[in-house]
């Protein structure tokens, strides 16, 4: 077989000396020589070179096909397949680009590329699969070289059977002359078994914001290791204008170890680890970004234009093959309290010549008034891509809740603690008997519910830590829980919204008219749903199954405004409706996204205007979406209804890229299928958490990395629900999911025995890159690494309650 791809390789290699003018194959590799410019005259047009470099080795040319763009940060993306059907290693790269005209390069591995045309506009996507970053270039950033030993796997059974390059242009003036762009990379690949895998991880900041004239901002990261040890060799620092300096440390046991440090004004290439660093399991890595708010006149947030900012530490590690674990990620601060002990020098900013910051930044002048309503709307390309790449929804192993006995399970969200909390209805139901046809509430006799409505559970061993809302409601529905910890209730049959404290039997504020539908400013007509802005305090209520509006009011209650009407008929148009079901508050872009349930979509708004922004629909949807929910930094998380009798589509949840409403991944139960999801919330370590209103039970999820640890020791995953009945039920389910959400981020191998033993290893397997002949760069200056957002349908039967 090995002969054969040999054989078919050296016949590519004739024809392709033939078209390149017998271009020699070694050429690819010679030493990396700096360039001043985009080399358009190495166009490879539609070839894919595949260059022999002897019986085992072979080496890909992966370039842009002549592309010429049309605006400023335009993300093309092109894809080029693995050449050979048997596992291969990437163990060499070589970038062909100048930030004359590129801005960055991202290379993932996948199976299924999200186009099948020469080249396409990034925004549909990279991959419809998983995929991860094998690659990233910026700022003409020499070559990465892996160890002896060290190879990223693709083909096989394991690995991704196609490359996706992504370039990034910022600036297009280089254009002018409407040449045509080649940018690209130049693989360098083995079939040689490698006996390490390498891999990428990355920590960055979601959330920093740099206030105007803020001499020092520091935003800092740190996460858990929970995986089988790894080895570091190679790190990459990256911010945009205002970033001084990025340090990168593992703790372990209150010891910091560097694992690297650098301005990011300096060329962002790969550079080595100076020490060898091993990081196991339940280390800490931390790292910091220091920035600089002077010169600004507003503030800066995270974000991917030249007058944003970003805080990014990218690792290259390398873990013993049958470990091996191709990309992880860090966006949190698991321990604030940790970083009073990070080392001084991560406090010192390295200084950057002014001729070398010139030639960095270019000669462009920075826009000074940028409308920021404007720059929040960008969705932040680079960062969400990252996020939703390897991160898998598995269901939980061990979640006991055999004696917890649910009614009607209606909303769900999580406290600062990331306790469980779950809204129930216990011994009422929503049924036809409830409402009569002008929705008055028709079982006033029952009285409120007995039993304790809102219950606070340990997310891990669903133990009840705290219990309230006993006599208070009759119908529950929608809950969130704001920065300070109260929680917001909405009642369905009292038409009424509720904040309560944690320790309140009464509640601190009622909004509504008890037992009285209504339309004006007063009355609601079953509110579903609540959301409070945490900068503003500022509340939204959907509202609701009789009304097809959201209203705003102050903080303490006073009506603001209003926006939404009913849907016509005819497909539903923006603004308007058919039961605002559920809301998702998103500070990151200030918006308030929608779940419109009986239109099947959501509407995302501006929340000072309630400006409609955009729709995100999809036919896997099908006809009802029943709630949707947000992770700081890029996620978007939703549960659909049960299909009409002609439909296909199946009840499940979906994990979306915010920025662009792709479907990055879905996930359903296997040994119980979801009978009405009702409710979808995320926690900061990746546990997801699902409600379903008939089913009257909650499914737990943990992603990928939780998972992995466990069946070192278990060698299976598990997912449990709370039943009414506290039976016990073992599912599973996949999906992929990266963030936070709040209301709606040991044993083993031995690398270092392993290392050594390792005939001909060497830990100085990383060659020093040179940082010299750095171009200048334009003003869009961020190398970050990312990956990536119908007919109307007849007219549905009437809407099911609940």
């Amino acid at each position: 077989m090995a002969g054969l791809v040999n054989n078919l390789l050296m016949l590519c290699l004739v024809f392709q000396n033939i078209c390149l003018g017998f271009r020699s194959p070694l050429s690819v590799f010679k030493r990396y020589k700096d360039t001043t410019r985009s080399l358009s005259t190495e166009c490879l047009g539609s070839d894919r070179p595949v260059i022999s470099l002897g019986l085992s080795d072979f080496a890909l040319d992966i370039r842009m096909p002549g592309v010429t763009p049309k605006q400023s940060d335009t993300y093309l993306c092109m894809s080029v397949p693995l050449p050979v059907d048997d596992e291969a290693y990437v163990v060499d790269f070589k970038p062909h680009a100048s930030m004359d005209t590129v801005h960055h390069m991202l290379l993932f591995g996948c199976n299924e590329p999200s186009s099948t045309e020469s080249y396409w506009d990034c925004d549909e996507g990279t991959c419809k699969d998983k995929s991860n970053i094998l690659y990233a270039w910026a700022r003409n950033a020499p070559p990465t070289r892996l160890p002896k030993g060290v190879g990223f796997r693709v083909g096989g059974e394991i690995g991704g059977r196609f490359f996706v390059l992504q370039v990034h242009y910022g600036d297009i003036s280089a254009f002018r002359d409407k040449h045509k762009d080649c940018s690209g990379v130049t693989l360098h690949l083995t079939h040689q078994k490698q006996p390490l895998i390498a891999g990428m991880y990355l920590m960055m900041s979601v959330n920093t914001v740099i206030p105007p004239g803020e001499k020092v901002v520091d935003a800092d990261i740190a996460c858990h290791y929970k995986r089988f040890p790894m080895h570091l060799f190679a790190y990459r620092v990256h911010t945009h204008r205002l970033g001084k300096v990025v340090s990168g440390y593992r703790v372990r046991n209150g010891q910091w170890t560097l694992i690297g440090r650098q301005s990011p004004q300096l060329p962002q290439a790969f550079y080595p680890v100076e020490h060898p660093v091993d990081v196991s399991y339940d280390d800490i890595l931390a790292a910091r970004c220091v920035f600089s708010g002077e010169g600004r006149t507003t503030e800066t947030h995270i974000g991917g234009t030249a007058n944003d900012e970003m805080c990014n530490f990218y690792i290259m590690y390398y873990m013993e093959a049958k470990h091996a674990v191709s990309y992880m990620t860090c966006t949190q601060n698991a321990n604030p309290e940790m970083f009073r002990n990070i080392p001084q020098e991560a406090n010192i900013p390295i200084p950057v010549k002014s001729d070398m910051l010139k030639m960095t930044h270019g000669h462009h002048e920075e826009m000074k008034d940028t409308d920021k309503s404007s720059l929040l709307q960008q969705a932040e390309k680079e960062e969400e891509e990252i996020l939703d790449q390897d991160f898998h929804i598995e269901e939980a192993v061990e979640w006991p809740g055999l004696d917890l006995k649910l009614g009607q399970v209606s909303g769900l969200a999580l406290d600062a603690e990331n306790n469980l909390v779950i809204f129930h209805r216990g011994d009422h139901v929503w049924d036809e008997n409830s409402f009569d046809s002008r929705f008055v509430y028709q079982q006033r006799g029952l009285g409120p519910i007995e039993q304790n409505t809102i219950l606070v559970l340990n997310p891990s061993n669903a133990k009840l830590l705290h219990a309230l809302g006993k006599s208070l409601f009759y119908l529950p529905h929608g809950l969130s829980i704001d920065k300070t910890g109260n929680y917001w209730v909405t009642d369905v049959a009292l038409h009424q919204v509720f904040k309560l404290g944690a320790d309140d039997k009464e509640p601190l504020l009622i909004l509504g008219v008890a037992l009285q539908p209504g339309s004006d400013k007063n009355h609601f007509c079953q509110p579903t749903d609540v959301a409070v802005d945490p900068t503003t305090s500022s509340i939204y209520v959907s509202d609701g199954y009789c009304n097809s509006r959201i209203i705003q009011f102050s903080p303490n209650g006073l009506y603001m405004m209003q926006w939404g009407e009913e849907t016509s008929s005819g497909r539903a148009r923006p603004g308007q409706f058919h039961i605002p079901h559920s809301l998702a508050l998103i500070p990151d872009f200030s918006q308030l996204c929608v779940a419109d349930r009986e239109n099947g979509r959501i509407q995302c708004f501006r929340l000072e205007t309630g400006e409609f922004i955009r729709e995100i629909k999809h036919k896997s949807f099908g006809r009802e979406l029943f709630a949707v929910s947000y992770v700081p930094g890029g996620l978007l998380f939703a549960v659909n209804g049960k299909p009409y009798p002609e439909q296909a589509e199946p009840v499940q949840g979906f994990v979306m890229n915010f920025s662009t409403g792709e479907i990055i991944d879905t996930f359903i139960p296997l040994r119980k299928s979801f009978e009405m999801p009702h409710d979808v919330v995320a926690s900061e370590d990746k546990t997801v958490f699902v409600g379903d209103v008939h089913a009257r039970a909650v499914w737990k999820f943990a992603s990928t990395e939780k998972m992995e640890h466990r069946s070192v020791k278990k060698a299976g995953i598990e997912v449990q629900e709370i039943k009414a009945d506290g039976e016990h039920k073992l599912d599973s389910s996949s999906g992929r999911i990266l963030g936070r959400l709040r209301g709606k981020g040991g044993g083993g191998l031995n690398l270092g025995n392993f290392f050594a033993s390792h005939k001909g290893y060497s830990r100085k397997g990383f060659d020093r890159l040179s940082t010299e002949g750095s171009d200048q760069e334009k003003d869009e200056d961020d190398g970050t690494d990312s990956e990536e957002e119908c007919s109307p349908p007849p007219p549905p039967p009437a809407p099911s309650s609940s």
